[in-house]
């Protein structure tokens, strides 16, 4: 098993990596300070937001998967989402990342791991 880094860390290196890529990322919720979940939020010229979290995949790795998108029809339904998330689990780190290319970034975060 891979050794983790503490959530606070991985939190600032996302942010880290969307600023050198011409982004901007900032920490919604911080949760736990070293094993926290994190999850993703990336926009595109502040629209279009999709969530992204880690899920386990078939060679033991956990890479970054979209987990729900933002519905233009119901654009509140992607908030409350996160609010409900947020309920369940205070241990839950929320980044934000607006990005030119979104799938380009997690694809490369999906690379460090």
């Amino acid at each position: 098993m891979e050794g983790r880094l503490p959530a606070h860390l991985e939190a600032s290196a996302i942010m880290r990596l969307a600023q050198s890529q011409g982004g901007f990322a900032a920490v919604l919720e911080k949760g736990e300070h070293d094993a926290g979940t994190i999850l993703l939020v990336t926009l595109c010229r502040g629209t279009g937001a999709v969530l992204y979290e880690r899920m386990p995949q078939l060679d033991g790795s956990r890479s970054f998967v979209a987990a729900k998108r933002e519905n233009k029809e119901n654009p509140t339904e992607f908030s409350e989402y996160l609010t409900r998330r947020r309920a369940q689990d205070r241990d839950l780190w929320l980044v934000e990342v607006d990005i030119a290319d979104p799938e380009r970034f997690v694809a490369a975060l999906n690379e460090y791991r």
